[in-house]
């Protein structure tokens, strides 16, 4: 058995490949579904029903979307650099403090001066996040992959620590959380009694300006130069530490502003459980999406979707809703198949006489 590089990929298939992925993972839940005694085509209805049923349940799929896209884009871009970011969970609960800190009166002022400020610093606390293991990587060659997974950790128990102490909201009864934010550091509601926050337009903005960035500027191209093959983009003239530090920072800024997202647009105050595992999802999001700013905000609606669906599914024909996780796992797999044999194909030598 032989495997052989194809000659090339066409771009059709390249956004054939997640959607054909999507679906295959659909199919391949109906096993559990049916092992579960629901039946499927009904559960699937009550999953579609679940999500745009209403105007209440899309508005929550937007909702549960919106750090989606933006731990999915901070993967993207880092991803794109062969910057293997698995920490923006942790960068996005160095976000959410950073909003916290300055959201809850280090500075009072209207909401035009506030709001701004308050996804500032969440972009700079989650910034710093990533810096340190990109500065590990660039200077001592260390494995990124450990240094950020392992730092999601130290930073909860970090934040653990200052709700406890310094963050601690005096009037939460013992438990531990902060502050709540100011009204005037809060992200405005899209709609009245809605929990949708304009943090998703703020992540659409985002989504299209990086994919402008990636595809039409010099800083774009050195990303992908880098990604591609770092030797070559160094003899180039490209520093290719520099990019990547760069790269590192933004990745760490974007997660960052999923913890801003959270805690000034729908939560408004911080606890440790602020985050069921957005900056794990959006590794996914960004593989799903192909490392592509814009199919982020497709694959960010899809596991939303997911998530969302089969939440209602789960109220409405008694099945666990944790297959959404086996749903979104499965489609994870089938891109990185699907897209494997899109890249290569088998080949069966015969035998030798």
């Amino acid at each position: 058995m032989v495997i052989e590089p194809r000659s090339g990929i066409s771009k059709r298939m390249q956004m054939a490949i997640p959607v054909i992925a999507a679906l295959f993972a659909l199919g391949l839940a109906a096993l559990p579904l049916a092992f579960a005694g629901a039946p499927i085509l009904p559960a699937y209805k009550q999953m579609f029903i679940g999500v745009f049923g209403s105007v209440f349940s899309f508005t929550e799929m937007l909702t549960r979307a919106t750090p989606l896209i933006f731990t999915g884009l901070a993967a993207a871009l880092a991803f794109k650099a062969r910057l293997w970011n698995i920490g923006a969970e942790g960068q996005l609960y160095l976000g959410a403090m950073g909003a916290v800190v300055v959201g809850t009166g280090l500075v009072d002022g209207p909401a035009v001066l506030m709001i701004p400020l308050v996804m500032l610093a969440g972009a700079v606390a989650g910034a710093a996040g990533m810096l340190g293991p990109a500065l590990l990587k660039t200077r001592f060659g260390a494995d990124e992959v450990v240094t950020s997974l392992l730092l999601n950790f130290i930073i909860l128990i970090f934040v653990q620590m200052m709700l406890e102490g310094p963050l601690k909201d005096p009037m939460s009864m013992g438990w531990p959380q902060s502050e709540p934010i100011l009204d005037s550091a809060a992200l405005p509601r899209l709609m009245d009694r809605m929990r949708i926050h304009s943090g998703l337009i703020v992540a659409l903005i985002v989504a299209v300006i990086a994919q402008i960035a990636l595809t039409k500027t010099t800083w774009g191209f050195k990303i992908r130069a880098v990604g591609e093959n770092a030797a070559a983009a160094r003899h180039a003239g490209i520093g290719v530490n520099r990019t990547l530090l760069g790269v590192a920072c933004i990745s760490g800024a974007l997660a960052g502003l999923a913890g801003v997202s959270e805690v000034a647009g729908l939560k408004g105050y911080l606890t440790t459980d602020l985050s069921p595992g957005y900056g794990y999802s959006g590794i996914v999001v960004a593989m799903l999406a192909g490392l592509s700013p814009i199919g982020v905000v497709i694959a960010a609606l899809y596991v939303a979707s997911v998530f969302v669906g089969a939440d209602s599914m789960s109220r409405a024909m008694g099945v666990s809703s944790f297959l959404a996780d086996l749903v979104v796992s499965l489609s994870l797999i089938s891109v990185l198949v699907g897209g494997f044999f899109a890249r290569y194909r088998i080949r069966f030598a015969g035998k030798a006489s």
